[in-house]
Order: C-alpha cells, then structure tokens, then sequence
C-alpha cells in the first residue's frame, strides 16, 4: 500500500530567459483540479500581458491524475516539459505555471523545451521538498472510567491525537498512517484491555468505548 508522498511545502517562483524573452515558473502544492485551476486563473489575471501561460499537473499519491497544456505554443514544447521536472522530481500534488513574455526572437522547438523545462526546474529548486504520510482518521468516544487506559495506550503507541472534547464523556480523534492502521488499533485494543494482542484480536472494544473511521 502507497501511504506516502513527496510534494513541496508552499509556493515557490523561478525564472529562466533566453534571447529577450522571459518565462517565470510559479510551483503550487495542490489537491486538487480546481485549486490548480482557480490558482492558473490568477497567474493569468497577474500576469494578464504575458503571450502564453503554459502549466502542468501531477495529482493523486500514485500520481495517476495528470495534465499538461501548452497554452498555445508548438504542441509538446511546454506543458510537457514542465510535467517532466514534476516527475523527475519524484513529486505529487504539485501544479506548475510558466508564464511567457516574448522577446521578440522565436527560439525555435528544442529552445521552448528548454526554457519551459528550465522555469519549471528553477521553481522546484527554490521550493522545500517534503514527504507526506496518508493517514486515516478515527474518533474515539468514550467513558472517563476509561481514559487513563485509553490515554496511556495512545501515548506508549506514539498515536497522534488530533482533536480532543470533553463533555458528559470524552472525544478524542486520533490519525494513523494507512498501512498501520490495523496493527496500532490492535495494539491500542491489547493496551486499553490489558491482555495480549493474540487475545485482543478476538475482542470487540470495551463497553464504555466506541470507535468511528471518520475519513482518510
């Protein structure tokens, strides 16, 4: 199971010019379509003047969701370019605008290859690079008779707690990476009943607390 990914921190610019003309690279972070898409929709009202505002997307942990558009510039010498630096990157989530001023020179086929490829690859080496863990989500709501166990098992498994509520009873939601989720729950289980794991797989949780999969 694939639970983890490298994409970048936050925005980050770069540029490359070559005989007069200017392409300026914008790398975003992004989950989805229509982010990417409102954020294109403001490189294009910025810069408003510039000939072509050329991107490319690489989406989903696998990275199954991509685009690439050359925004009117001879077919595979933009969007393409600048999916590659993506993917040599080993990245997901990302999305990448290169805006274009013309110069006044045509710089020919392999010259746009070049200079998309290298606005792109400007923008990905001014930007922090950083890997992210698909975790699921659970809440927990329980008696306080409760708590000290459920409390110590989280903490000795190291399980992170996102969100905690107190009221007439507790709430705590906790997040688990995906491909340990069954293993830590078990774990937790074992800890909250104080018997083995082998004993634990055969129980349901105690009277007293209820556990909920919330999202992923």
């Amino acid at each position: 199971m694939k639970d983890a990914y490298h994409t970048i921190a936050a925005p980050a610019t770069g540029e490359f010019k070559d005989r007069g003309s200017r392409f300026i690279g914008y790398a975003y972070p992004v989950h989805t379509e229509e982010e990417a898409l409102a954020l294109l929709e403001g490189v294009r009202k910025e810069h408003f003047k510039a000939r072509h505002h050329c991107f490319a997307w690489r989406l989903g942990v696998d990275g199954s969701r991509f685009r690439a558009n050359d925004d009117g510039e001879p077919s595979g010498t933009a969007g393409r370019p600048i999916l590659g630096q993506i993917d040599a990157a080993g990245l997901a989530y990302v999305f990448i605008v290169v805006v274009r001023y013309f110069g006044g020179t045509l710089l020919g086929t392999s010259g746009l290859i070049q200079a998309y490829r290298e606005a792109a690859a400007e923008a990905l080496k001014n930007a922090e690079k950083i890997e992210v863990l698909v975790k699921e989500h659970f809440i927990f709501d329980f008696d306080y008779a409760w708590m000290p166990d459920l409390m110590n098992g989280l903490k000795k498994l190291d399980i992170e707690i996102v969100r905690q509520q107190f009221d007439e009873s507790g709430q705590i939601e906790v997040a688990i990476r995906q491909s340990e989720v069954d293993a830590q729950l078990l774990k937790l289980k074992a800890a909250v009943w104080k018997v083995s794991e082998e004993e634990a797989a055969g129980l349901e949780w105690p009277k007293g607390i209820e556990s909920e999969r919330v999202r992923e």
